[in-house]
């Protein structure tokens, strides 16, 4: 079975400016001298950019390019099998290069008339306040690196295919775009880490891991199922639950594995409704709401 994580890389800046990618144990290409040269490459670009800027151009090898298809090819049955009509629909409008990596600024160019969401680099990890909070503004911070070529099929971390095939096609969508701005407006809104923690916990659950039940079938919305070739082979089997806030604010999970515990929505419009609902009231006093206990949860 895949196991597809969603760890970062950590990214260190030295006395001398020199950018460090420090690949995470297990990571494929720990081993590979040259894959984290150009791991730290890239993250260096990202470093150096400057908002309001164009995202820098990363001129993808041939390799790289071949990863991107090999991702794209694989998924792409599996999509139509287990993705919601919605993210089809999204896939179908914005209309990306499945031959090639994409850039940064043509992914933007593609979402702007449809959804006015821009993308901007990331060399890894974004803090939640910051990640979250851009979503409000219709911004989309994404890492530009591609997972190694020995293993197309896993990574361990949140690469270019899981930000663009999985992420970027939902932003195409106008509704699941107004979801995740309504997220971006709740993380500004709240003052406490607990209230924070919850809306990324629901996030996680739901715009990330989440299913619903379409023309009686069980599929797929969630970003981090959609651009996992070995998780969406696998959702349906796991324990599938109604959509609960409250357990997903306090449920134990694991980020580096499959999840095991998924909610679904009766429908899609049932999913903006209730999540968008959720997004919307949230506040400083959602974790008591929820029934999280602060500093335990």
């Amino acid at each position: 079975m895949f196991e597809e994580a969603q760890l970062y890389s950590p990214v260190t800046t030295d006395q001398n400016g020199e950018v460090t990618v420090h690949l995470v144990a297990g990571h494929p290409g720990l081993d590979d001298p040259e894959y984290g040269r150009r791991r730290n490459q890239i993250a260096a670009a990202a470093l150096a950019w400057a908002p309001g800027t164009p995202p820098p151009r990363i001129e993808y090898t041939e390799t790289e390019h071949e990863v991107w298809r090999t991702v794209c090819e694989h998924l792409a049955p599996l999509h139509e099998r287990y993705a919601c009509k919605a993210y089809r629909d999204a896939v179908e409008a914005l209309d990306l290069p499945r031959d090639r990596v994409p850039q940064l600024d043509e992914v933007t160019a593609g979402l702007q008339p449809l959804t006015g969401f821009s993308y901007v680099p990331a060399p890894g990890i974004v803090p939640l306040e910051e990640f979250y909070g851009s979503l409000a503004d219709g911004v989309f911070h994404s890492t530009q690196y591609l997972r190694h070529h020995a293993a197309p099929l896993y990574t361990p971390e949140p690469d270019i295919l899981h930000e663009v095939v999985g992420h970027g096609n939902l932003l195409a969508d106008p509704q699941i775009a107004g979801l995740k701005r309504l997220a971006g407006a709740a993380a500004r809104r709240v003052t406490t880490p607990a209230a924070l923690k919850a809306i990324a916990d629901v996030f996680w659950f739901t715009l990330e891991f989440g299913v619903l039940f379409e023309d009686g079938e069980l599929r797929a919305y969630g970003a981090g199922i959609l651009s996992s070739y070995g998780e969406i082979e696998e959702f349906r089997s796991m324990q599938i639950r109604p959509l609960d806030f409250a357990a997903m604010a306090t449920l134990e999970y694991d980020i580096t594995h499959y999840q095991r515990v998924l909610f679904a929505a009766a429908s899609f419009d049932h999913l903006v409704e209730e999540v968008g609902g959720f997004f919307a009231g949230c506040d400083d006093d959602t974790p008591a709401r929820l029934g999280v206990r602060v500093g335990v949860a």
